[in-house]
């Protein structure tokens, strides 16, 4: 495993809890975090399978 995927399992966590985190103190809407978090999992994975 490269150090980039390495990268990306490790920073797709964080940023789907920071969007939980915004969600839970009402800065970001539902459908903004689902957004969020949807697009950060599909963008890790093709970046993942691409390395």
């Amino acid at each position: 495993m490269s150090d980039a995927q390495v990268g990306l399992l490790t920073a797709t966590p964080l940023i789907m809890l920071f969007a939980g985190a915004l969600r839970a103190m009402g800065v970001l809407s539902t459908t903004a975090t689902v957004s969020a978090i949807a697009l950060s999992v599909a963008i890790a994975v093709v970046l993942f399978l691409t390395q």
